[in-house]
């Protein structure tokens, strides 16, 4: 089985995105033999009212809950969000959430975000957390939006060592206290392989060998990436295949668990 922790549905602000609807989507998955995904609403990154983007996966997915699993997208600097939360959680059915705090303008470890943290852990939903969105590269004039640095997520996991933090769109883990194992940090979060290299530096397999397989989760970033690299890392990636299968889905299985 193949579970993709890093997948989106809807439109997204500077961006025309392909296979971004549920159909689409779970067509480009089937052609890839991809057989569950996380999905949260790409509209929402970008939305002032991030619920509106909740409220449209909700009505995208009503008939495909088997295979793709609602992620909300919860802005804890808005008024209302946990009116939101609530709806998401128990009216939505939504087991996680994705958090974008450069885009929506707070801080991880800042009162508003630790409150969210809380209720969301509380209630027994993954936090999963984009380190980027789009590469800086192909960003819009318009905006300036930085990657999160690896030391705000060192802090936040620290802080809640309670919680199950899914990390996704990141890279260089190796040269941080999250890629190593003597680092005194809970193991409360898994690492998703989307940005990872499988060859030259081979960042993976270092992740793999420092803190083991079942800290590694497999992710695309579809639609705003097709999914070939990351299946390629797994084929080209020097482990065992019992490592790979967890990889490919065993761990988020169990992590989200499914």
């Amino acid at each position: 089985m193949i579970v993709d922790v890093n997948a989106y549905l809807g439109h997204f602000a500077f961006r025309r995105l392909r296979h971004n609807t549920s159909e689409s989507l779970l067509a480009l998955m089937d052609a890839r033999r991809i057989d569950k995904a996380v999905v949260s609403s790409a509209a929402a990154i970008t939305y002032r009212n991030a619920q509106a983007g909740n409220e449209e996966l909700a009505g995208e997915i009503q008939s495909h809950r088997d295979r793709l699993i609602p992620f909300a997208v919860i802005n804890p600097f808005y008024a209302g969000w946990r009116d939101d939360l609530k709806t998401c959680h128990e009216d939505f059915g939504m087991t996680g959430l994705r958090l974008y705090p450069k885009w929506h303008n707070y801080t991880l470890c800042g009162p508003h975000c630790e409150e969210l943290l809380t209720a969301a852990t509380d209630r027994g939903m993954v936090i999963s957390i984009p380190l980027r969105v789009e590469d800086n590269r192909q960003r819009s004039w318009l905006l300036n939006v930085p990657d999160i640095p690896l030391a705000e997520i060192v802090g936040l996991v620290k802080a809640h060592p309670e919680a199950r933090f899914v990390l996704l769109n990141g890279a260089g883990y190796t040269g941080s206290p999250l890629g190593r194992k003597d680092s005194g940090l809970p193991a409360n979060y898994v690492i998703e392989l989307s940005r990872l290299s499988a060859v030259m530096a081979n960042e993976l397999g270092r992740l793999i060998a420092d803190l083991g397989a079942d800290r590694v989760v497999f992710g695309t970033g579809m639609p705003f990436n097709y999914p070939d690299p990351a299946l390629l890392k797994l084929e080209v990636l020097d482990a065992t295949e019992a490592d790979k299968e967890r990889i490919r889905g065993r761990n988020a299985a169990q992590w989200l668990r499914l």
